[in-house]
């Protein structure tokens, strides 16, 4: 049975009237999985060491500074913190360590973490895109410390490209990242050539206008041989859904269909080489109606494998 982490002190996180990045996303994703035979935990906060996996401490104690007694702290042009956000994003971090620890236990199948803020934009001194910390990351390294792995494929297919995650494993030769994003869009990084420190990282930027038959055909033919001579003993997900046609922040024109054909075929990949072993974290998604419809039909795919 798939297993849920998720906190209502995601809630909490409460950035300013308008932000594409609300509390309302959450909500709609809780309504659309509240009928979901799921296994359910409370996320649990990560300490500072935890997070010190991804980020320097001065990062994390200049985050922690950061944070508002009342109203917001503006962080960057889109960035915001409220007196709730350090420790929702805390307990994202938490949640992603807890569901690797439960699916390489064998308590769970697969996981997927609702939680916010999303985390993939997060440097490792620098937060910016509505993240605070490398949630993904983190989590990455900590099933290479914690259990020992030597290969984690993190795969991102939101439409924004993961600059966090892809600096915060840059020079990790146990993790292979791979994204699929949309480009020229926001961050402007996620070229082809930017390949990591040791040819691990693998981008595949996709033109404005496209569908998801363009993203079938770079899955099928360049992303999953790549994955599948990795053989990752773990696979982790930023499931950003934001490259759905319905979302504001983009011009990509996937639809439900797509996110539901990705999330086999990383089961697929997971069951080959990692004993179907998978952990999913919520990143973008700005469209209510189509996230909810979207990550609804994301965890019935991982359902779908885990019962298997």
């Amino acid at each position: 049975m798939t297993l849920l982490i998720t906190h209502d002190a995601a809630h909490d996180h409460v950035t300013p009237p308008g932000h594409p990045e609300q509390v309302d996303r959450l909500k709609a994703i809780h309504r659309a999985l509240a009928d979901f035979d799921l296994m359910r935990e409370d996320a649990i906060e990560a300490s500072d060491d935890q997070i010190a996996l991804g980020h320097p401490q001065n990062y994390i104690d200049a985050i922690a500074a950061a944070a508002p007694a009342d109203g917001w702290t503006q962080l960057d042009p889109d960035t915001h913190m409220s007196p709730g956000s350090l420790r929702a994003a805390r307990l994202a971090v938490g949640g992603a360590i807890r569901a690797v620890d439960a699916v390489m236990a064998g308590e769970a199948p697969n996981a997927f973490l609702a939680m916010r803020p999303p985390g993939h934009h997060a440097e490792t001194a620098k937060p910016m895109g509505f993240c605070l910390f490398g949630t993904v990351a983190i989590a990455a390294k900590h099933a290479m410390t914690a259990h020992g792995l030597s290969r984690v494929a993190v795969v991102d297919f939101d439409v924004h490209h993961g600059n966090g995650t892809q600096d915060l494993l840059w020079d990790e030769p146990r993790a292979l990242f791979v994204s699929t994003h949309q480009s020229p869009l926001w961050p402007g990084t996620g070229e082809s050539y930017e390949t990591g420190a040791h040819e691990q990282v693998m981008n595949v930027p996709l033109p404005p206008n496209s569908d998801g038959t363009l993203f079938r055909t770079k899955m099928t033919d360049d992303i999953l041989p790549r994955l599948h001579a990795f053989a990752p003993e773990l696979v982790l997900v930023s499931a950003g859904f934001d490259a759905h046609r319905d979302d504001p922040l983009a011009q990509l024109n996937w639809v439900e269909d797509d996110f539901t054909w990705a999330t086999a075929q990383l089961c697929d990949l997971a069951a080959v080489h990692a004993g179907g072993k998978l952990v999913s974290c919520l990143e973008g998604g700005y469209d209510l109606d189509a996230l909810g419809r979207s990550v609804a039909a994301h965890v019935t795919e991982l359902q779908r494998h885990g019962h298997g």
